[in-house]
């Protein structure tokens, strides 16, 4: 008998639906338009009055943007940005620069471009 435990497989698929939900869903793509389906309608109607168009405007409007998220940008453990004077690294050759890049990822400022896929030509 078993013990329990993590098995290859076992459990519900990640974004699965349960049987609610996918009911739910399938009722309402029989019922024809959605309550979002409605509200761009009306917005987009042109004889419909303008405050009534506004309204759906903003009703809608979470549901087709995404609200943007407040971020504050950091250094190194929270500390400040670290910038680098590109015009330093104009005299470098390749080797030196790709010498610099590995002890820069070494170190752990940069995470490096094993691929050089960013390189340019210096």
């Amino acid at each position: 008998m078993g013990r329990g435990g993590k098995r290859a497989g076992a459990g519900r698929r990640k974004g699965a639906q349960n049987k609610a939900t996918a009911q739910r869903e399938r009722d309402v793509a029989k019922g024809g338009d959605t309550p979002l389906d409605y509200m761009l309608k009306v917005m987009r109607n042109p004889r419909a009055d303008g405050e009534r168009r506004d309204r759906m405007a903003v009703a809608a409007a979470p549901y087709v943007h995404p609200k943007l998220a407040s971020m504050q940008h950091t250094g190194p453990k929270g500390g400040p940005i670290q910038t680098v004077d590109v015009a330093k690294l104009k005299g470098m050759t390749n080797e030196e620069l790709d010498l610099l890049e590995r002890a820069l990822v070494q170190i752990g400022i940069v995470d490096g471009d094993p691929g050089r896929e960013g390189c340019e030509e210096v």
